[in-house]
């Protein structure tokens, strides 16, 4: 049997465990505003984008945690957030009990920094097309002089290569001469090669063809089991969300309206927003199950509704849901921010996604 064909097999839910990262009221604003004299002649005011709203995940040891969402929910910036990458405009980001946001020596952020790494979605652009392939996985080896001879660096490269199912003779080469899916294994490569404990991967099968990806995720599974690796995996796609993530968080304009199990989520969607999206997955068995008709497009994070964000959109909202946000409450091992939920207004039922 091809590799490409062998199913992935989803990772079982772990004991709880004092959090490796954790976010809290974490925020990010984007100020697109026109130039300040435009705005002046024109009268218009300041234009900021709400891309993340005050969102808070514990990840644990060991676990995959997903966040999932339409385009533009702000999935993909928080995975920036979390690695650096942007600052925040408001919370915190906690990495193994350390304030990413407090000051600190070069050292200290360095020896930091080396626990955590990133996978980005687009393997044709990640990669320095000028550098042979092995110096695109030294690199993190040689700036956090993780060897200490060139000996040792061409050793460390050649596992790392060995690790994600290529050949040393592959380090001579350059990112061009790979197929998508090769690619990928690089920037896995990469990744691994300061020996992270924390990996945020950003849709890193979404640019390669159905045929390779359960190829990469059953080499991401395989790496966390091996190394002990924890994800929080951004992704759209909810057939790969199923089986790699442990728990899931589902996110609409900037804030998490479901967390939950995996197993649970699929099985039981709370949400509204978390039905539509599973919604979509072809119903193959064709079982007849009803179908939820969810209308309107995602509103501006300019100007996002009062109250509940989702209120346009959704069949059950009140007058409640058009003027009072609703806060993410535990409701039967998942936390859920809905109105409908908590006043019990939503009608509960086994939808058996996990099975598609």
């Amino acid at each position: 049997m091809p590799e490409s064909a062998v199913p992935v097999t989803r990772p079982a839910a772990r004991g709880a465990a004092q959090p490796l990262v954790r976010l809290s009221g974490l925020k990010r604003h984007f100020d697109v505003s026109p130039p300040w004299l435009a705005r002046v002649l024109e009268g218009k005011p300041r234009a900021v984008v709400q891309a993340v709203e005050g969102i808070d995940i514990e990840i644990a040891p060991g676990e995959t945690f997903s966040l999932v969402g339409e385009s533009g929910c702000g999935k993909s910036t928080v995975a920036r957030l979390v690695v650096g990458l942007y600052p925040p405009t408001a919370g915190h980001i906690e990495f193994d009990g350390a304030d990413m946001g407090a000051r600190r020596s070069g050292s200290d952020m360095s020896a930091i920094r080396r626990r955590m790494q990133m996978i980005f979605q687009d393997p044709y652009a990640s990669l320095n097309p000028r550098w042979r392939v092995f110096d695109i996985i030294a690199e993190p080896i040689r700036a956090f002089r993780l060897a200490s001879s060139s000996d040792e660096i061409r050793q460390r490269v050649e596992g790392l290569l060995r690790q994600v199912r290529l050949t040393p003779a592959d380090g001579v080469k350059f990112p061009h001469e790979f197929s998508g899916g090769q690619r990928q294994r690089i920037s896995i490569a990469r990744a691994l090669a300061s020996r992270p404990e924390f990996l945020v991967c950003d849709e890193p099968t979404s640019a390669l063809d159905v045929s390779v990806q359960a190829q990469i995720l059953n080499l991401m599974m395989e790496l966390q089991r091996d190394f002990g690796l924890t994800y929080l995996f951004i992704s759209h796609n909810l057939a790969v969300v199923y089986h790699i993530s442990t728990r899931v968080g589902v996110m609409y304009l900037g804030r998490l309206v479901e967390v939950a199990p995996t197993d649970a989520l699929f099985r039981r969607p709370r949400h509204p927003y978390t039905r539509m999206l599973l919604d979509t997955i072809p119903d193959l068995e064709m079982t007849g199950r009803q179908r939820m008709p969810v209308a309107g497009e995602v509103p501006s994070p300019i100007n996002p509704p009062s109250g509940c964000a989702f209120h346009p959109r959704c069949p059950f909202a009140n007058e409640r849901c058009k003027r009072e946000r609703p806060d993410l409450l535990e409701a039967e091992g998942t936390r859920v921010a809905c109105h409908a939920v908590a006043e019990g207004r939503l009608p509960a039922e086994e939808r058996s996604y996990a099975a598609r």
